[in-house]
């Protein structure tokens, strides 16, 4: 019986795919392990490729789903406690899948954690720093590579939150970061990936953005405070130094009176400070859900 099963997210990968499967296919035969190939409504010759492979289970989406909705399709599909995703362009090693699997012990999710030997495209290192930045701060720990392609994960976890993730690019950037908010155990492994085989079809300032929101979103879901608190407290404070500045500096201790803006303010600010809290306390019950 297969102890892992490796889902491979594909679409328009006509130039990777196969020497991707056959690097993969090599190693499996020595190791118990099933692979899944989710096409994701190609254009191009993937599935004609694909046909090549009678020993790989391919699922074929009619149409373009998303990055998230095939591994979605490959989750669903697996039947192992193992699963491992591993991108369909040709940057990964196969003998990685080996090494992460080695190594989870009794993490939950081991990610790959690309080093400085990887290959990195340049046009992409600002977004990535910001966005890691970003999730740092909300999520209160260091994360070291935050949407790394190939990762090792309990099936019988990622299943209970499906639902939380998106269908698009995002997926292993939400996940990585609501594992770390439920409190559950994530590690890291180095790996080093290569140059991509073909074009990217990720677009810089359309997914960046989205992976932002989806950030916030997951933040706001498990650790409220973590928003709530910052903003709360930074308008309170924009309304006393107006209030301070234009209530009596201007106008002078004799003639100080209330601004209405200051006031306003201020009072908006203690309005999220205590919606936030309210929120938080509605997070903590939802926790105890997806843990048990």
């Amino acid at each position: 019986m297969e102890n892992l099963t490796i889902i491979i997210p594909v679409y328009n990968e006509e130039d990777a795919i196969e020497s991707t499967l056959s690097e993969l296919l090599h190693l499996a035969q020595f190791e118990k392990w099933e692979i899944i190939v989710v096409n994701d409504g190609s254009l191009d010759n993937t599935k004609t490729v694909l046909e090549k492979f009678t020993t790989v289970k391919v699922i074929n989406h009619p149409y373009n789903k998303g990055y998230g909705a095939a591994l979605k399709s490959g989750i669903k599909s697996s039947k192992t406690d193992l699963i491992c995703f591993f991108d369909a362009d040709g940057q990964h090693n196969p003998a990685d899948v080996k090494n992460l699997l080695d190594n989870i012990g009794s993490f939950d999710m081991l990610v790959g954690e690309r080093g400085k030997d990887s290959h990195k495209e340049w046009i992409r290192k600002p977004g990535k720093w910001i966005l890691s930045k970003v999730a740092n701060f909300l999520t209160g720990k260091k994360i070291s590579d935050l949407n790394s392609g190939l990762r090792i994960i309990k099936r019988e976890i990622i299943v209970k939150l499906l639902h939380l993730f998106p269908d698009g690019f995002s997926f292993s950037t939400t996940s990585t970061i609501a594992f770390l908010n439920l409190g559950f155990n994530l590690g890291y492994f180095p790996i080093t990936t290569k140059k991509r085989i073909g074009k990217s079809t990720v677009k810089q300032i359309k997914h960046g953005s989205n992976v932002l929101l989806l950030v916030l979103r997951l933040i706001i879901l498990f650790n409220p405070l973590k928003v709530f608190i910052p903003v709360s407290f930074t308008i309170i404070i924009i309304g006393l130094i107006y209030e301070v500045y234009q209530g009596i500096v201007l106008l002078g201790i004799e003639k100080a009176r209330l601004i209405p803006g200051a006031f306003f303010l201020i009072i908006t600010g203690i309005l999220i400070f205590f919606f936030g809290l309210v929120v938080d306390q509605i997070s903590e019950m939802r926790k105890h859900q997806f843990n048990d």
